[in-house]
């Protein structure tokens, strides 16, 4: 009899060499975006196909106009719905994306026309759902809209913190759509975010600061002569590890929602 699924873990990748990095490290699906000290931004037409022509694993992209609230006018939901042409055109496997109203509930008719711009893409309905006013009810709205999954906090900081919310939301989901934690998830806490939420999927940028390779400095640049973030193959594998040990040794394959 096989044992159970190990879970499934998502890299928040914001190049392309982040997004090789957690494939290198075994992660289930990448979200391509930019700007991640921004909470992430749409990344540029070259950087979505040359990640689609280098990965084997699922690529989803991030589709957000701008940093900021997600409540959006026309011209930033015609970017968003051209964004999506783009990715369906260059082959992706899903699209992460949300709006809200002025009152903090889920925009359904901004998200229907983002949704059916998808066409069979996978969607994922992302961390807008942390700032809306009613989070069961925005839960419900959600799966209304036919969204694969969810990426949530728990409306906290950090997905740790949101714990309890996030059990909440995953068992009042009941497999009708995939409740993914994210923030602030690490290898060394990982274990217990799942065994709290009883969530199957997971999130996580797992970047590393890289100093920058420049021997010539300006006297005075400004913030230009950092290096970059980038995900790490080695804590991509970590959590991964992480995973598959805790389902083998703990979660009943029943609870496995998949990993598409």
């Amino acid at each position: 009899m096989p044992g159970p699924a190990a879970a499934l873990l998502e890299v928040a990748a914001n190049s392309v060499a982040s997004a090789l990095a957690a494939q290198d490290g075994g992660a289930g699906r990448v979200e391509l975006c930019a700007a991640l000290e921004l909470g992430g931004v749409t990344p540029s037409y070259a950087e979505i196909a040359t990640a689609r022509d280098r990965l084997t694993i699922p690529l989803y992209v991030l589709i957000r106009p701008r940093a900021g609230d997600f409540l959006y006018n026309d011209f930033e939901c015609e970017v968003m719905l051209r964004d999506i042409e783009v990715c369906a055109s260059l082959g992706c496997d899903g699209v992460v994306l949300g709006a809200l109203d002025a009152e903090g509930r889920i925009d359904q008719a901004r998200c229907r026309a983002l949704i059916g711009a998808a066409g069979p893409l996978g969607v994922t309905f992302h961390r807008a759902f942390d700032m809306a006013a009613d989070q069961a009810q925005a839960l419900e709205a959600v799966i209304g809209l036919g969204c694969g999954r969810v990426l949530s906090s728990g409306a906290q900081a950090s997905a740790v913190e949101g714990a309890t919310a996030l059990r909440a939301l995953v068992e009042q989901a009941a497999g009708r759509v995939v409740v993914m934690p994210g923030a602030g998830v690490h290898a060394d806490n990982i274990a217990a975010l799942a065994r709290a939420t009883g969530a199957r999927e997971f999130h996580a940028s797992a970047k590393r600061a890289l100093p920058s390779g420049m021997h010539h400095r300006q006297a005075d640049p400004g913030d230009m002569v950092a290096g970059e973030w980038r995900s790490d193959a080695t804590e991509v594998r970590a959590m991964v590890s992480v995973l598959q040990d805790l389902a083998e040794r703990e979660m009943p394959t029943a609870t496995w929602h998949g990993a598409s």
